[in-house]
């Protein structure tokens, strides 16, 4: 909580020597705009930069591995994340509300989407899943309203309860054989009934 409701706070730029920004260092500074991440960062503490509404964009560095659980939550401005190679999970609720977010490109390495990690992400239009990711968690895509279409890959193992529940543009969605679903995966998906009633099925949950 270092710099935690700096509300004047603009621009950061942290040094190449520095390992980890910890929990809710810069969260609730509101009209940050810009922040530089070095690429000697192993991890992005939980909230690190939680309701920093002003945040525009971030380049997430190679030498990090996860997300944090909630570290963006609430960057109602954030429209562009560039997601590292070295990246295997996104934590809890870590881009929840982050509702100018338009398209994600998760990277290869990508293992597990946590609980509600794009819950609300009212803009996103397009998501792209790796052929690495074996768990998308509750809710994690949860009304996300924009979302159209969706290509889940085959190493995929466990789709969570609500997983992408309320995505009522959703219209079309690729299945792999592996997957377990959880209940009401695409509960409430309006678009996506629709087209399976037209199709002449009774139901997709």
């Amino acid at each position: 909580k270092a710099f935690v409701f700096c509300f004047s706070l603009t621009s950061v730029v942290l040094p190449d020597s520095l390992t980890q920004v910890g929990d809710a260092v810069f969260g609730g500074c509101s009209s940050l705009t810009s922040v530089v991440l070095p690429d000697s960062l192993t991890q992005l503490g939980e909230h690190a930069f939680g309701e920093c509404t002003s945040l525009t964009s971030v380049v997430l560095p190679d030498s990090l591995t996860q997300v944090g659980d909630g570290a963006f939550y609430k960057c109602s401005s954030l429209t562009s994340v560039v997601f590292p190679n070295s990246l295997t999970q996104v934590g809890y609720a870590a881009f929840q509300d982050c509702t100018s977010l338009t398209s994600v490109v998760l990277p290869d390495s990508l293992t597990q989407v946590g609980n509600v990690a794009f819950y609300r992400c009212t803009s996103l239009t397009s998501v792209v899943l790796p052929d690495s990711l074996i768990q998308i968690e509750r809710a994690a895509f949860g009304k996300c309203s924009s979302l159209t279409s969706v290509v889940l890959p085959e190493s995929l193992t466990e789709l969570g309860v609500h997983a992408f529940a309320e995505c009522t543009s959703l219209r079309s969605v690729v299945l792999p054989d592996s997957a377990v679903l959880g209940d009401e995966v695409f509960d409430e998906c309006d678009a996506l009934l629709q087209k399976a009633a037209l199709a002449g099925f009774a139901s997709v949950e």
